[in-house]
């Protein structure tokens, strides 16, 4: 038997305290082969915004373990992105390149709309603008669609911006200048995020140098920069002498083993969840490394998906990415002021955020 509460309640990234989650629902349609998850990690700053994850998960247990701990690292993500919006977040279990079908996605849009507006949803592993514009078809609270269909399109545009934003902040308070040129910086993982930052990383005058399990994916980075260097992977890429590590690829890259490793002076990448477990971030402050914590610098995508619930607009969409530089700069100033890494510094903004705005809208309104 899951024991939803047990796990409901364990010490989970990104803060050190204790999850509580408001609602979790389990989502089944046989005929169409769907088993999802949806969990409401909180709705204090406003319903809960976060993406749907396709996945081949081992069994039930792995997924729930896995929508707990990414439906509250949304709630930080986007309290710290100035968004009045809470956190949630849904998993489908089984393999996309089979099990996905629209009858699938439209089931799961009516489970969507069945909460009433306490979850959006939008993409995420395993699922694309079009899977939403399908599962829009049964739900009104949808974000992700396509351009066609009125929607902010492609995510990673701004999540990749976002992440060069981090990156200037983190360069300005390690150099003394927002730029990043002339330094060298690791990209682990080139694909909808990595090879779009390699592109402000080459505009900026940064050298780059990349690793990815892609052949493919190399190939097309280097059609457009040919200067860029290859490594072979992520072992050679975080033993390489460069200045900033981006890690855009699978969470838990920052591990025990890379940490000793590592020879960079930065690390600001876009992969979520990129600490392996709680203390790592010690170990980087305490090599005197500067993490600019993964769901602050990775927020531009989600700003991206919640603009779109006001009606697209790019421009105002951007300038609120923009502001990440601002939140990073903010973040590593508290943390040497109290004395913290910068991921205890943003967990403790986060959850100031959630609390004083959560408290004001307990103020009755009279409807």
């Amino acid at each position: 038997m899951t024991d939803v509460f047990g796990l409901s309640h364990k010490d989970t990234s990104p803060a050190s305290g204790q999850a509580k989650h408001e609602q979790v629902i389990f989502c089944s349609d046989e005929r169409s082969g769907l088993h999802a998850i949806i969990a409401i990690y909180n709705t204090a700053l406003g319903p809960s915004l976060g993406g749907t994850r396709f996945y081949p998960y081992e069994n039930e247990q792995a997924a729930l373990a896995d929508v707990l701990n990414l439906s509250r690292a949304m709630a930080y993500k986007n309290a710290l992105a100035g968004l009045d919006l809470g956190g949630g977040k849904a998993v489908i279990i089984g393999d996309p390149a089979t099990g996905k079908s629209e009858a699938l996605l439209r089931a799961y849009g009516r489970f969507v709309q069945s909460l009433g507006g306490r979850y959006f949803t939008a993409c995420d592993v395993g699922t694309y603008s079009e899977d939403m514009d399908i599962v829009a078809r049964e739900s009104s609270y949808v974000t992700g669609r396509t351009v066609a269909n009125g929607g902010a399109g492609d995510s990673s545009i701004l999540t990749a911006y976002g992440v060069f934003q981090g990156m200037r902040a983190a360069a300005e308070h390690t150099y003394g200048a927002p730029s990043l040129r002339g330094r060298r910086v690791g990209v682990e993982g080139v694909g909808k995020v990595g090879h779009r930052l390699i592109d402000h990383l080459v505009e900026d005058g940064a050298e780059v140098v990349l690793c990815d399990v892609s052949e493919q994916a190399v190939e097309r980075v280097r059609r457009r920069h040919p200067q860029v260097e290859v490594v072979a992977d992520r072992l050679e890429l975080t033993g390489a002498d460069i200045d900033v590590y981006a890690p855009c690829a699978l969470g838990g890259a920052l591990d025990d083993d890379t940490v000793a490793r590592l020879r960079a002076t930065i690390v600001c990448g876009g992969a979520n969840n990129q600490l392996a477990h709680p203390g790592v971030e010690k170990e980087l402050a305490d090599r005197g490394i500067l993490y600019a914590p993964d769901y602050v610098v990775n927020s531009g995508g989600v700003i991206q998906v919640a603009d779109e619930i006001h009606g697209f607009n790019m421009d105002r969409a951007r300038a609120k990415a923009t502001q990440i530089y601002d939140t990073t700069l903010k973040i590593f100033a508290a943390a040497a002021e109290d004395g913290v890494p910068p991921a205890v510094a943003a967990d403790r903004l986060a959850e100031r955020r959630m609390s004083e705005v959560g408290r004001i809208r307990g103020i009755w309104l009279g409807h």
